[in-house]
Formats: C-alpha cells, sequence, structure tokens
C-alpha cells in the first residue's frame, strides 16, 4: 500500500485494545477509505457490509432497499434471517447474533457508505446508538472493533464525529483520509510501472489532484497527454462524467452545492458568502453557512480569513483540481478525442496551469515549509488583499500566499508555473517591492518581509534573481 502508514498502524493498533473500539473513517469519495480499512485488516471481518447508493434504488422504498442489502451481509456472514428485516433496530439484533456465535478473539465489524443507509425517517443513528452504548460496550468480552466509513464527510461529522445524541464523545479514534501527495503520486506509479518525469506528475496533479482512483485509471506505455485524452475527452471516457456522479453521490440534493461550486469556480482568489449569494442566487442565511462547511469538510473548498481581517470577511476558495478542470475544459464545451494533445501550450492552458499550479502549492504547505527550512517553526499561513489608496501610497495589491512566522519573518510567495527556469526581470521585481510596501504600509508589520518564489524549475541566472529571498521548486514539493 502506497503512503498512509499512520493510518494503518492506527487501526492495526485496535486489535491490541482491552476496551471496545469505535473508529470513523471519513474522506471524500475515491480516496481509497474501503481499501485501507480491508487491506489493513487483510480482508479478515466478523461482519462487513456496504450501503447502496440511493441512486441506484428506483421502485422502491429507499429504507427497505437497504435494509434487504443489510440482510444479505448478514447471510454472507452465516446468519440467516428467517423474515425481511423490518427495521434497524432489528438488523442490529441480528448483527448482535452474528457477534454472539464469532469465536474470533476479536470481532472486527465494518460498516461502509454508513451515510447512504440514513435514508429519511430510517431510524438508523438511533439504533446504532442503542447497539453501541447498550449492547458492544456492555459485552464483558469487551472484544468489539467497530469501523464506520463514508464518502459524505460532512454527514460524517455531524451524525458521527460530533453528533450530539448518544454517540456524543463515544468514538475512540478517527482517520480523516487526504488526498495522495505529489510524493505519493510517484511512488503509486512507480509501483505500477507507469513512468513519467516529475514535471508531467506535476501536471497530472494539477488535473486529477491527489485522488489515488484517477490515478489508478492510467495506463502505463502512452503519454500524459495520451492518457488525459483517453480518461476524459474519448467517447465513454471514464473520468468524463465523473463531475455529476462526484456530487449527486455525496449530497442527496445536489444542485445548490453545484450553483455555489459553480460561482466559486469564476474567481480564483475566492468570494465572500455575500458574493456567492449574488451570484449562485442562494440567499444568504444559516443554510447557506451549512451547505459551504459541507463543501469545506468534504474537502472541495477552503476557508480563509485574509490577513489582518476579522473572523467575519471569510473568503471560500474553490480547492478541487478536478473539479476546475472540469469547469475550464469540459462544461458546456464541444472537443474531440484528442482534445489534451493538441491543446498544449495554447493560451487557455497556459491560464489554467498558473492556477492549478497554485492550487497544488496550497496542497503542499508542509513541504514548502520543510524547503525553507521552518517545519519546526510555528507559522500561520493566509493571504492577503489591498485596494489601491492613492492618499496612502498604496498601489493595491493581491497576495495568494502568505507564510507568517514566529521567528518575525513573512514569506511573501509567488507561485509561478513555467516549463523552464523562470526568467525574473525587472517588472517581476517591481511588483514585487510594489506589494511588500503596500503590505507594510497597510498592516504596519514590523516583521522582515521575504521575498519568495514558487516553481517549476527554479530561476535563470540574471542580476535580478539576486532580489529573491527564497525559491521553492517542484521538486522541493516531491519530498
Amino acid at each position: 500500500m502506497i503512503g498512509r502508514a499512520e493510518e494503518r498502524m492506527l487501526l492495526k493498533s485496535l486489535l491490541d485494545e482491552e476496551e471496545p473500539q469505535f473508529v470513523a473513517v471519513y474522506g471524500r469519495r475515491r480516496i481509497g477509505k474501503t481499501y485501507l480499512v480491508r487491506e489493513s485488516f487483510n480482508h479478515q471481518f466478523t461482519f462487513q457490509h456496504t450501503g447502496i447508493s440511493n441512486l441506484s434504488v428506483k421502485n422502491e422504498s429507499r429504507r427497505q432497499a437497504q435494509l434487504d442489502k443489510f440482510k444479505e451481509s448478514l447471510e454472507e456472514a452465516g446468519y440467516k434471517c428467517k423474515e425481511r428485516l423490518c427495521s434497524w433496530n432489528e438488523a442490529f439484533n441480528c448483527l448482535k447474533e452474528v457477534i454472539t456465535r464469532s469465536d474470533e478473539k476479536k470481532k472486527v465489524i465494518f460498516i461502509d457508505e454508513l451515510s447512504w443507509m440514513d435514508t429519511r425517517d430510517s431510524g438508523l443513528i438511533a439504533a446504532l446508538e442503542s447497539f453501541w452504548n447498550g449492547w458492544a460496550t456492555a459485552r464483558k468480552e469487551k472484544d468489539i472493533v467497530l469501523i464506520v466509513c463514508a464518502s459524505a464527510t460532512y454527514w460524517m461529522m455531524d451524525n458521527i464525529v460530533n453528533g450530539r445524541g448518544g454517540l456524543h464523545n463515544r468514538l475512540t479514534g478517527q482517520i480523516h483520509l487526504k488526498p495522495f501527495t505529489l510524493h505519493e503520486c510517484e511512488e503509486f506509479l512507480q509501483s505500477r510501472n507507469i513512468i513519467f518525469s516529475r514535471h508531467q506528475i506535476l501536471q497530472c496533479y494539477m488535473i486529477m489532484g491527489g485522488v489515488p482512483y484517477y490515478w489508478s485509471l492510467l495506463k502505463k506505455g502512452k503519454s500524459l497527454p495520451q492518457n488525459i485524452d483517453e480518461l476524459f475527452f474519448k467517447d465513454n471516457a471514464p473520468l468524463r462524467n465523473e463531475y455529476d456522479n462526484l456530487y449527486r453521490a455525496l449530497f442527496n440534493k445536489p444542485e445548490q452545492y453545484i450553483k455555489i461550486v459553480e460561482a466559486l469556480a469564476i474567481k480564483k482568489k475566492g468570494l465572500t458568502q455575500e458574493e456567492i449569494s449574488g451570484i449562485a442566487k442562494i440567499a444568504r442565511s444559516g443554510d447557506l453557512s451549512k451547505k459551504l462547511s459541507e463543501l469545506e469538510n468534504c474537502g472541495f473548498i477552503r476557508v480563509y480569513v485574509p490577513f489582518g481581517y476579522k473572523q467575519r470577511n471569510l473568503v471560500y476558495q474553490l480547492m478541487d483540481n478536478y473539479t476546475l478542470f472540469y469547469h475550464k475544459f469540459l462544461k458546456n464545451k464541444s472537443y474531440d478525442e484528442k482534445e489534451w494533445q493538441n491543446l498544449s501550450n495554447t493560451p487557455v492552458v497556459n491560464a489554467w496551469s498558473g492556477t492549478a499550479f497554485e492550487r497544488v502549492c496550497l496542497a503542499h504547505v508542509a513541504q514548502i515549509k520543510a524547503a525553507l527550512g521552518i517545519s519546526g517553526v510555528y507559522t500561520e499561513v493566509s493571504t492577503w488583499q489591498c485596494l489601491p489608496d492613492s492618499d496612502a501610497g498604496i498601489f493595491g495589491s493581491q497576495i495568494d500566499l502568505l507564510i507568517v512566522r514566529k521567528d518575525q519573518v513573512i514569506n511573501l510567495c509567488e507561485m509561478k508555473y513555467s516549463e523552464a527556469d523562470y526568467i525574473v526581470n525587472a517588472q517581476f521585481v517591481r511588483d514585487q517591492k510594489r506589494k511588500i510596501s503596500d503590505f507594510k504600509l497597510k498592516t504596519g508589520t514590523k516583521y522582515a518581509i521575504h521575498s519568495t518564489l514558487i516553481t517549476t524549475y527554479g530561476v535563470a541566472k540574471n542580476p535580478y534573481a539576486g532580489e529573491l529571498q527564497a525559491v521553492i521548486t517542484a521538486e522541493d514539493l516531491f519530498r
């Protein structure tokens, strides 16, 4: 298995605990949650079950369809149900029988896609509470390991991790599974004998992010552009319709979530809640705040407060690489089967590359800090912007990445994608000095400001390059 060392260690350690264990595993769709759990336990479970997508239930009650599927899993575990299950209380009573009859030292129960099982008025959470609080933890043997999993991260946070009912503070562990880093993606390709240069891996990450399933679709012996055409642009390309499937699998009513994402795709630096409300035509309310929080929990957006502003000045920024790629190249567009091969080095790709590279950098701040030699220094990562103010001598600036350090240094980072060594010229130096001047005048900071360039290959040697305090390359992002 590539990466996931800490997560595997935590899961395997559950077998050595003396008390019952209840662990939640969550993370966005296609991130590898099921694979992690199954591999960590060598596919050995007393009972395992996967909820079925509500999208596939058409002709009968969704609740009953979920119960019927649970009955099948009980029978696969050796328990024959005499009658059709009518409630989740009945279902968990049958699960108790499976556990009681098992002679395994540890009874490992794995319930996958738990959120899909929680249909309208299902009573699932109450039944799970009763099962865990009233029975599993009360057993003299204390031998149960319960692992629940779901892609709907917001649902897991609301109902399991931060649940206010009977499951409040009942978890003994939780795993929020994150996307692969560039380094892990490189390891993954090597394990499949797919040969890409690091620059090509970076380009691929700019398109697909660190979602393992997407990377598993790449074919060896083909170039990166050939692979992208096969995955996105050919007839029946496997990721062509992933966008709709992605949001509909996570949210029962995805239309407004999609409207929010569409609004955020317009402006790379992000939008305030008021701006989102106006563009998406969704009333600014607690419901909009909840939907934004849910999108953040699922990893599609990030929320930040620009440096020097108050909490009410929250900005929401679209972070999902696949979603950005979809909106730029797939949504409402006509294309041919060799689209990506033909688009190379065109203005539209060059414009997209800058934004996509910035998102990759923001996903690898830990690697940037390591390259700066400040891994152990407390930092706050932020952005900053200001409008022109001629009276104050402020020109107006936008800084997409600020690393504010406890050692009284601020790295003012410029992220520049380039196909070769980046050429620092007089205009770049003037822009950097203007931004530093604006920042000092507006914030009054006494910290030292280090002009920092993050780029793909490094910088060409010339007199202007010496104006930079630090240069971070794509090689650093792979560490």
